[in-house]
């Protein structure tokens, strides 16, 4: 073995002018929201222990460093580039926080730093620093403020686009009318991008031999010298076990890993996340105070820690005999996982009963495990326990609704502290006392009629998608129509996108509106929107209504119900509209007053999907 290195890097040591390129036969970028969501929330975090406002950006250099972990590179040559053998997923999410500063940030310096860590010159042209040319065009569109089209892309290409928009939600600074989640203010914004590039730190780990590189990755994962905290956890546990249970306690653990590693890719271990979501729903009693510098907590130490944790906490968690950690295995830790995985399955695609869950996945919701786990007991029949989950997760996807509706926030920093204090709220109460704490909760929620106006515009797209979605698809099921919520969620070139029922022509609508301004208002209230096909927005999205409005008899239901026609032939739409007293009718034409009719119709529906009282009827069942 030749010589290997081992230097620490900041950021922009690591990033800036270099070249890195992933081999064909490495995986996609895979990271999820639950990922990214865990590396922004640390790196807040460990920015605002040390950041004060009226600080100097000189101070910079005197805050607290952050280590992020180890990279490993391959380096066959002192020109070429370098290949990224272990930690790609970690050095693409930073670049796309990276592109999300580079927009945001005004100071010139800051953004030339920034650009200099995305992208270099090379033999007389520009390229990115992170050279996949599969991804080029993404990124090509994404540091240049474009949408790009991932519709028919690779699943890197995907994930990329939906976790930028992740990072823009969670560091939102250019819309007044939406709650900031992220604490880190327009002021803050310069200090952390300096932080961020000189203060966050990687081990590079380099060898000139690409055989030399992978040795140091096997030797790493496969021998024993990076274990996981759930690898840790094991070996407490099973150390603390009789040696005459202890192979049927690592037969259990073995047998559950395995089942959720199904589930998981490098990098996105779901056994970790079940572990975390499990030990905080039951077991997690205190939180991180909100004040600078204050220490971790039980909710905190198990997101990075569990392992070291449960050996604190042992006595807590009435770990005292060699039975108690068997009993730990073979009943809490098989019960709790068995649960997670059915949350999982039910996440991944709607499932009869537990729709909910999967509504609150689609808005990357990554806290609703822990609180669907909360009121869960070791003795709850399998009827009982999907009543408890179908009420959480129900008052969730009202909760988030409504937050949506009334330009609130509902990421993981606005949300944690909220929800870690309902999770022990909720902690093993049974349905029926579930639904009515849920339902008091409600009671002090803003509703729909709060905000009459709800309205697209420049920073919520994906939420007014979103709306759309559920009332469009909440319209035909109720209609005995089969459920095509997944379809109008999909976008790209075959997909579904926002469609204005007016196009954009203020001189159609001088005679109703004295300003441009006061037209573009009206034009975006989501009573003035539908969910489209993209082709039909690309052939008829600019013509007047009257010539729009037959054609919107060939589409879904809701564009449908604009129509005449639609209130003749479909006898499941009028029975819907009877049961539901819903103020439905034809607009033969489409005026202000026409658009205000809509917006209320639409307000009716989303009272009508996600009323709490529905909370009560599941428990009653």
């Amino acid at each position: 073995m030749q010589k290997i290195g081992a230097d620490p890097r900041t950021i922009r040591e690591l990033l800036a002018g270099a070249k890195f390129e992933v081999d064909y036969y490495q995986r996609e970028y895979r990271w999820e929201a639950k990922q990214v969501q865990e590396l922004l929330n640390d790196l807040e975090v460990a920015f605002l222990d040390t950041y004060e406002p009226g600080n100097s950006r000189e101070a910079v250099r005197g805050y607290s460093s952050y280590f992020l972990g180890s990279v490993i590179i391959s380096r066959p040559t002192t020109e070429g580039p370098g290949f990224i053998v272990d930690g790609q997923q970690r050095l693409t999410t930073l670049t796309l926080l990276l592109m999300h500063l580079h927009r945001e940030l005004e100071d010139e310096g800051s953004k030339t730093a920034i650009a200099h860590c995305i992208y270099s010159p090379q033999f007389g042209s520009y390229s990115f620093n992170l050279a996949v040319p599969e991804r080029e065009t993404c990124m090509d569109a994404l540091f240049k403020g474009r949408q790009p089209n991932a519709e028919g892309h690779s699943e890197s290409v995907q994930n990329m686009v939906a976790r930028f928009e992740q990072i823009q939600e969670r560091f939102s600074l250019g819309e007044p009318s939406v709650e900031e989640e992220s604490r880190i203010d327009k002021e803050a914004l310069p200090f952390f991008a300096d932080w961020l590039l000189e203060k966050v730190y990687l081990v590079e780990i380099e060898a000139s031999s690409e055989a030399d590189t992978y040795t140091i990755f096997e030797s790493m994962n496969d021998r024993g010298l990076r274990l996981t905290p759930t690898e840790m956890l094991k070996g407490y546990l099973l150390n603390n076990v009789s040696v005459d249970d202890r192979k049927a306690a690592g037969d259990i653990w073995k047998s559950r890993i395995v089942a959720l590693q199904e589930w998981s890719e490098e990098e996105t271990a779901l056994d970790a996340d079940a572990i975390k979501a499990w030990l905080r729903s039951q077991h997690a009693v205190e939180i991180r105070e909100r004040r600078k510098n204050a220490p971790a907590r039980d909710f905190e130490r198990i997101g990075t820690e569990f392992h070291r944790w449960v050996r604190d906490k042992r006595t807590d968690l009435g770990l005292n005999r060699p039975s108690d950690f068997f009993s730990f295995i073979k009943e809490d830790f098989k019960f709790f996982t068995l649960r997670y995985e059915q949350i999982c399955d039910a996440a991944g695609e709607l499932t009869p009963g537990l729709e909910a869950i999967h509504y609150n996945n689609c808005n990357n919701f990554t806290l609703q495990e822990t609180l669907l786990l909360a009121p869960l007991t070791k003795t709850d029949s399998a009827t009982e326990i999907e009543r408890k989950f179908r009420i959480v997760a129900s008052y969730l996807d009202i909760l988030i609704a409504r937050r949506i509706w009334n330009f609130h926030n509902f990421g993981y920093s606005t949300m944690s502290y909220a929800m870690f204090s309902l999770s022990r709220e909720i902690r093993h109460k049974t349905a029926t006392e579930l639904a009515q704490l849920l339902v008091n909760r409600l009671l002090h929620e803003e509703t729909f009629a709060d905000n009459t106006r709800f309205y697209l515009h420049g920073r919520n797209r994906p939420n007014v998608r979103y709306v759309l979605a559920r009332v469009t698809d909440y319209v035909e099921s109720s209609s005995g129509m089969p459920t095509r919520f997944d379809e109008y969620m999909k976008g790209g070139n075959q997909g579904h996108e926002i469609e204005h029922i007016w196009g954009d022509r203020y001189e159609r609508h001088q005679d109703e509106f004295e300003h441009p301004e006061n037209f573009q208002q009206s034009r975006n209230k989501i009573g003035g929107l539908l969910l489209l096909p993209k082709s039909f927005n690309a052939s008829y999205g600019d013509m007047e209504y009257a010539v729009k409005r037959d054609h919107y008899f060939g589409q879904n239901l809701l564009a449908k119900s604009l129509h005449d026609l639609a209130y003749e032939n479909h006898p499941g739409f009028r029975a819907f509209i009877s049961r539901s007293g819903l103020p439905f009718r034809p607009h033969s034409e489409f005026k202000r007053a026409d658009n205000e009719m809509r917006q209320n119709l639409y307000l009716r529906i989303a009272e009508s999907i996600w009323d709490p009282d529905n909370l009560l009827r599941i428990a009653e069942e």
